[in-house]
């Protein structure tokens, strides 16, 4: 088949690599214009516009899919079929009108459940043991299209939001590519989703990577690797903001209050509702991220010190 695949950022690369190398064609990439990102915040090309390059496949970067230009772009490409990754944005009617076996979204979780922007963050946040990727038809509904298969991913204690995303853009690969596949031999049917078990995974925002040491440990713990790496956990001392990295569950140690510090030279304990929790990574303001008791010796903390103390 004739494809125009459409994604945005890194994890896309796997299923777009995939379909390159398989027996379709991809005839065009369809992705998000270039972003001011890194210190110099200069325009930089999405890893799907970069990748589809190196590839020889030829990008198109519309400001909106809605721009009556880029309309005309993908008639005259007449693709069978469109793979969707994480593109990042909303698709008209006419524009999902033109393949004829639709837009086929590749979606990090098992749907219904975390229909919207980041499924594998909420799963996280949520203490769910098992999560997935699953295609489905794009339709005008978030994330509600009649789906086509499934695979699934044991979430692992210690995952991270990067690291769960990761192996779901590998797992999920070959599942879009076998999804298409069948389209093409016309022996696979959409299922309408279930109408119960739906839930949304609105994008996460700086203000819910704010850690809450006032709930219980199990619930920082999640909520920190739930916003690692983008956009990151942070909490605040004397009126900074701190980037935290993933903790490390203490049991055993009782009696400091939310976010009071106990610290050593080679330790940061910091207590929450519960019990207390290590801290691994610490970034301070202006600075690269560093092992939590590199950041104790180099801040000289003195007294009680209480993270998050300063916010409302």
């Amino acid at each position: 088949m004739r494809l125009v695949f459409a994604g945005t950022p890194d994890v896309a690369l796997p299923s777009l690599e995939t379909l390159v190398a398989s027996r379709h064609e991809v005839v065009a990439v369809v992705t998000r214009p270039e972003s001011r990102s890194g210190r110099g915040r200069r325009p930089r090309p999405s890893p799907v516009a970069v990748r589809g390059a190196e590839l020889g496949v030829p990008v198109l970067t519309p400001a909106r899919p809605s721009e009556p230009d880029f309309v005309e772009q993908l008639r005259e490409l007449a693709p069978d079929c469109c793979p969707v990754v994480a593109y990042g944005a909303l698709l008209p009617k006419d524009v999902l009108d033109i393949a004829a076996h639709g837009w086929v979204n590749l979606h990090f979780s098992l749907l219904p459940a975390w229909r919207g922007a980041a499924p594998a963050q909420h799963a996280l946040l949520a203490g769910d043991a098992v999560t997935g990727a699953t295609t489905f038809r794009i339709v005008k509904e978030l994330d509600a299209g009649p789906t086509f298969g499934t695979v699934t991913e044991a979430i692992r204690p210690t995952d991270t939001a990067g690291e769960l995303l990761d192996r779901l853009a590998v797992a999920g690969a070959p599942l879009l590519v076998d999804t298409i596949d069948h389209l093409e031999l016309g022996d696979l049917e959409a299922q309408p989703q279930p109408g119960d078990g739906i839930s949304y995974a609105p994008k996460i925002t700086t203000d819910d990577a704010r850690i809450r040491w006032m709930e219980p440990a199990f619930a920082v713990d999640r909520r920190i690797r739930a916003c690692t790496p983008s956009p990151g956990a942070w909490t605040t001392l004397d009126g900074s903001r701190l980037k935290i990295g993933p903790v490390r569950l203490l049991p055993d140690v009782v009696g400091l209050a939310p976010g009071e510090l106990d610290v050593g030279r080679d330790y940061a304990y910091v207590g929450t509702a519960t019990h207390g929790v290590a801290l691994g990574d610490v970034q301070p303001p202006g600075k690269r991220a560093m092992e939590a008791a590199a950041w104790v010796r180099g801040a000289r903390l003195e007294g009680r010190v209480r993270l998050g103390a300063d916010e409302s």
